[in-house]
């Protein structure tokens, strides 16, 4: 197959919808007190994401994002970015399954236009862990959050100084 006949899957897989998302870096930069921080990277493609996550009573009331990444993981670390605050640690674990189960090629509808964004991703399993790693990311910071985050502490202020996608 020659140059041409990939132009349609380079189309699907970057589309202007995911383009923009990537572009506008919902939630991008860094929280200056978060509640937890982490830091996860793949190895495979060497995307690395850190999300910061503020939680109150059991709901994140904050989060930013750092993505040093391709497309995919920065219109997902979007995605995240405008998703993520309100869900619990139950919730943003359950969104991270949901986008797995996109993924995957399962006939289980896809609920949210967002999420369905990502299906183009399906036949690209080198591409899965791009998409997954921000929401992977975000579930595993709320979990880590200690009990004492969750019962009342003052929301930070946001730093401004991180720009997110590169």
């Amino acid at each position: 197959m020659g140059a041409g006949g990939k132009r349609p899957m380079i189309e699907a897989l970057y589309n202007r919808r995911i383009r923009e998302l990537a572009e506008a870096a919902h939630g991008a930069g860094r929280l200056a007190q978060p509640s937890a921080s982490v830091l996860r990277d793949s190895p495979m493609c060497g995307d690395r994401v850190r999300i910061d996550v503020v939680v109150k009573d059991g709901r994140i009331v904050a989060l930013a994002h750092e993505v040093k990444g391709c497309l995919l993981c920065r219109a997902a670390a979007s995605i995240v970015g405008r998703l993520g605050v309100g869900l619990s640690a139950e919730e943003a674990r359950g969104l991270a399954t949901r986008v797995a189960a996109v993924l995957r090629c399962t006939d289980a509808p896809v609920e949210s236009a967002d999420l369905a964004l990502f299906e183009p991703v399906r036949p690209h399993r080198s591409r899965h862990g791009c998409v997954l790693l921000p929401f992977d990311a975000l579930a595993d910071a709320v979990a880590r959050c200690p009990p004492e985050a969750s019962r009342g502490a003052a929301l930070p202020a946001r730093d401004g100084s991180g720009d997110g996608c590169r």
